[in-house]
């Protein structure tokens, strides 16, 4: 971490340290900790914000394919200009939109999710090719896995900062006591302040991007927009006609989706089961902490079991979890909370794992692409389904909040159904033979 700081070693190469700091920047967000609350103290209703997570998860569902193959070919500085750009624009937006706004409010928030998503298409995967196509063109390409090391920490280090400062930013009563001298303040300034840290961070980014240098390649090896689509056409025709790899793929969306949902809404879960919100980020920080060791079990559950066996065990896993979250008991509700969390990583780990292995390698990265656009979809979809639930509920006179818990109880439901139809269809599909 401290060669990101002095640019020694291979951050000695502008790419490779400026890569460091946009990755940072870009992703140590400090408005993640209160994210559902966030925008349902702006005016939205809950169904209007999981609709507008659908939109978003649309916009990186459409645009990963295009931005890919745009960044080989027009230039990964581009793309990462036109992210930093957007990061910039889509923040703006939400800090200026005008709280409790009818449909300006709609409208704004609308081009702030599209912007976002369009923007983790644009950045995905460019930052990273950009700094080691610098370190291949010195010849220092073994010095990547350094590299790599170094901006993990380094950026755990900045998610790990940012989910504590958004949330203590975002709560009145906490800047009072820690800054007297500010008084009282209106909680209708305090949302604004994690959005305009992000929008700086935005700025930073674009500025980094720019001063970024694209590495010439042979054009040959340059695909066009066109092969890009071909090329993820055929690694999707592949996923869907190979039986154990279109099991994988369903059962990790099975168990992904429904986590992924409750993840976007874990600051709306916190205030529901009476957590202050300066919390927030402390418990955002611990889920963190918990993923460092899912992995580990999670190797050592896929040497002993086949990966229908692992699957069915991580959807169980989440199941039970949900089933817990809708008891929504005070306090102890953050303990389901964390084993629904987990298993967004336990799930990540198995299905590259199992992905990985069956994949030929000329088309092992556009299978895992394909995956991660699939399991955008069935988030998309599952937003919409915990949307409409909430509608649903509120329509036939339950209060908001009544509305959420019913809905919080009727999701282990409907997965228990989906998790039934899976083990019945996935039966007879051959498994490979287990590790030992």
């Amino acid at each position: 971490m401290r060669e990101i700081l002095t640019g020694a070693g291979p951050f000695r190469h502008a790419n490779v340290r400026l890569y460091a700091f946009f990755t940072i920047f870009y992703n140590a967000r400090a408005y993640y900790p209160i994210f559902a609350i966030l925008f349902l103290d702006l005016g939205l209703s809950r169904e209007q914000f999981l609709t507008l997570n659908a939109v978003w998860a649309a916009a990186i569902f459409l645009l990963e394919v295009p931005s890919g193959a745009l960044a080989d070919t027009i230039g990964r500085k581009k793309l990462l200009v036109a992210a930093g750009a957007m990061m910039t624009v889509e923040m703006a937006l939400l800090l200026f939109a005008p709280q409790n706004g009818g449909w300006v409010l709609l409208l704004m928030v609308f081009a702030n999710r599209l912007l976002s998503g369009a923007s983790e298409a644009s950045a995905s995967g460019a930052d990273q090719a950009l700094a080691y196509d610098t370190l291949q063109e010195k010849g220092e390409e073994d010095q990547w896995d350094g590299v790599l090391a170094s901006v993990m920490t380094f950026r755990s280090a900045a998610y790990f900062t940012a989910m504590i400062l958004g949330s203590l930013l975002y709560d009145p009563s906490v800047l009072a006591k820690v800054i007297p001298a500010l008084g009282d303040l209106e909680k209708s300034l305090t949302l604004r302040l994690p959005i305009a840290l992000v929008f700086l961070q935005g700025i930073a980014c674009f500025f980094f991007a720019l001063r970024m240098r694209d590495i010439e390649t042979d054009d040959e090896e340059r695909p066009s927009l066109k092969k890009a689509f071909r090329t993820t056409l055929s690694a999707g025709r592949w996923v869907i006609t190979t039986p154990l790899a279109l099991m994988v793929v369903l059962g990790g969306v099975l168990a992904d989706s429904f986590a992924r949902t409750f993840a976007t809404l874990t600051s709306d879960y916190f205030r529901f089961i009476q957590i202050p919100e300066w919390l927030f980020g402390f418990l955002g920080a611990t889920f963190a902490i918990t993923g460092i060791f899912i992995p580990k079990i999670a190797k050592s559950l896929s040497q002993r079991f086949t990966p229908r066996a692992h699957l069915l065990i991580i959807v169980c896993w989440s199941a039970g979890a949900l089933i817990l979250l809708g008891q929504a008991w005070p306090w102890w509700g953050i303990i389901p909370a964390i084993l629904t969390m987990a298993v967004l990583s336990w799930t990540d780990f198995l299905t590259s794992r199992e992905l990985n292995k069956i994949a030929a390698s000329s088309q092992r990265a556009t299978i895992l692409s394909v995956k991660g656009l699939i399991f955008n979809l069935g988030y998309g979809l599952a937003s919409l389904s915990f949307a409409g639930a909430v509608a649903g509920f509120h329509q036939n006179g339950q209060s908001k909040d009544e509305a959420f818990h019913s809905t919080l109880l009727w999701q282990p439901a409907l997965l228990a159904i989906l998790i039934v139809i899976f083990a019945l269809w996935s039966r007879r599909i051959p498994q490979p033979t287990r590790e030992t």
